[in-house]
């Protein structure tokens, strides 16, 4: 869970309110460069709401990851409601995930028979999907998102830090790129991972760096 977690959030900060539709590719590479497998972002405005959605398929020796995650938010990219459905080695799961702006909830429902759990909600939540794409409308706008809660399943409390102009390569080309530090503290883990944003009037994600066990994973911009 953990993993798919840091992807998406990593992933998730595309160029939402740029344009009305976009979709962003990316290769997940091992330590040595070696692809893993790929992801991609989508954004699409419908109407009065957003549809975003983020996918991706890898696998390490003996274990796949397949994950399909779908969040519906209002023009200001409050949630509405967060789908997810991945596969974790032998592991499988499908929520949902509701959100009820009047009474001050959320609801997360296992389907396919499962349990259900209630949880307070802000007035504006946020969840993985729409806090990112939040994130990237408030760069684009010169500023720094604050420290808030944002629901992916559980709840998380997300923290930027800026960690300076870098040049880096994406794609075998050099680009300037600001990095930033996410911070992610849940029920029972904390863990961080790096992003680099392309200092272009969307703020596109060039480049993450996650660091686990085996290495420093990356999941690389190729459009």
């Amino acid at each position: 869970m953990r993993w798919s977690l840091l992807v998406a959030l990593a992933a998730g900060a595309s160029a939402c309110c740029a344009t009305d539709e976009e979709t962003l590719n990316y290769t997940v590479n091992w330590p040595s460069g070696l692809s893993l497998g790929e992801a991609s972002l989508r954004a699409r405005s419908a109407g009065e709401r957003w549809e975003l959605e983020f996918e991706i398929d890898a696998a390490v020796p003996g274990y796949a990851v397949q994950d399909r995650y779908r969040s519906i938010a209002r023009p200001d990219l409050c949630a509405l409601e967060l789908e997810k459905r991945f596969v974790h080695g032998r592991k499988r799961g499908h929520e949902r995930t509701s959100f009820d702006a009047e009474r001050g909830v959320a609801l997360r429902e296992t389907l396919g028979g499962g349990g259900k759990t209630e949880m307070a909600a802000p007035g504006c939540p946020r969840d993985a999907l729409a806090y990112l794409y939040y994130v990237r409308r408030e760069l684009a706008q010169g500023r720094l998102p604050r420290s808030q809660e944002v629901f992916f399943g559980a709840r998380y409390q997300v923290n930027l830090e800026y960690r300076g102009f870098h040049t880096v390569t994406v794609n075998e080309q050099r680009m300037q790129a600001d990095c930033y530090e996410a911070m992610v503290k849940g029920p029972a883990s904390q863990h961080s991972f790096q992003i680099y944003f392309a200092r272009d009037p969307a703020r596109t994600p060039l480049l993450v760096r996650l660091s686990l066990p085996l290495g420093i994973f990356s999941m690389e911009l190729v459009r």
